[in-house]
């Protein structure tokens, strides 16, 4: 792994194929995903906003900055990170990726939401600002950004509120401007198919956001490759997946008063976790320094 992670992601993104980066929201969301063999990860406003229980709407800079910062601590891994409508106009913008990428964001997504961001657009209710103003946020974004490696991706959401065309001609714009890369939401196969020809010259995101509930597509990354996109970004699935298995967890251990646990499972379980945090490596700079380690015998 390359020093930087930003020169690293940008090694990653010029390479072929379709890259899959799946959504965190904290330090051991981290650990597990690198654990698992993934070159890059990304931290998801959704993934972000439920996983502190405030919902991304709401969540300030300073909150997503500390988290890409306990991130950051953990792993070396390029980190995309979600920058929402950018906390304002271009000013305020210039600000968030200056902060994003002292934090240690590899990457950042803007995109042309109104700000303040509103809780509706989880409802389908999305509401776009013009074109032009967010042409101005991504010149701000390109003049506040100290290492070039640092890849500004622009997203629009344009497709669902004013149709395809018009997404596409906000994206082919974005890229003029300078974006980096490009992150879309179809509506359909065929949308989502076309976009690589319609949108040619810039690497094109696409995210997965399983548990959608307006019928958006959601592909697998061989699918994604054939099409031509660069990224599969999976949003959702995370938090998604921890959901569950505490609802279902805390359901039977309120209802029965027992945890319904395999042990020799969850001793393999703990076992991994803690090699994911790293507690073999503080074991052994702990003998090292401090002296033999004398188990307490069982009597």
């Amino acid at each position: 792994m390359s020093a930087n992670h930003k020169s690293q992601f940008r090694a990653l993104i010029n390479k072929p194929g379709c890259l899959i980066q799946p959504a965190i929201f904290n330090p051991l969301s981290a650990r597990i995903a690198q654990a698992c063999g993934f070159e890059a990860l990304c931290l998801g406003g959704y993934a972000m906003g439920a996983h502190t229980a405030i919902t991304e709407p709401l969540m300030s800079l300073e909150e997503v900055a500390q988290i890409v910062r306990g991130v950051r601590q953990v792993s070396d891994l390029p980190l995309m990170v979600d920058a929402g409508a950018g906390w304002g106009d271009p000013l305020h913008v210039m600000r968030t990726v200056k902060v994003l990428e002292q934090a240690g964001a590899s990457s950042i997504h803007i995109e042309d939401q109104f700000f303040p961001k509103r809780a509706r657009y989880h409802m389908g209710v999305e509401e776009v600002i013009s074109m032009e103003e967010m042409i101005q946020k991504i010149h701000a974004a390109k003049q506040a950004r100290q290492d070039p490696d640092f890849v500004i991706v622009v997203r629009t959401d344009a497709m669902r509120t004013h149709g395809y065309a018009e997404g596409v001609r906000r994206c082919n714009a974005y890229v003029e401007a300078g974006a980096d890369m490009i992150m879309i939401f179809p509506d359909s196969d065929e949308d989502t198919r076309n976009a690589r020809q319609d949108i040619p010259h810039v690497p094109l995101v696409y995210v997965n956001s399983t548990g959608n509930k307006f019928n958006r597509g959601v592909y697998t990354r061989d699918q994604l490759d054939q099409w031509g996109y660069k990224i599969l970004y999976d949003a959702i699935s995370s938090i998604n997946v921890v959901a569950k298995t505490l609802f279902a967890y805390y359901s039977h251990l309120n209802e029965t008063g027992e945890h319904g646990l395999d042990n020799d499972e969850m001793v393999q379980i703990r076992a991994r976790v803690e090699k994911a945090i790293g507690l073999e490596d503080m074991y052994k700079l702990e003998q090292a320094t401090l002296g033999a380690i004398h188990m307490p015998k069982r009597g």
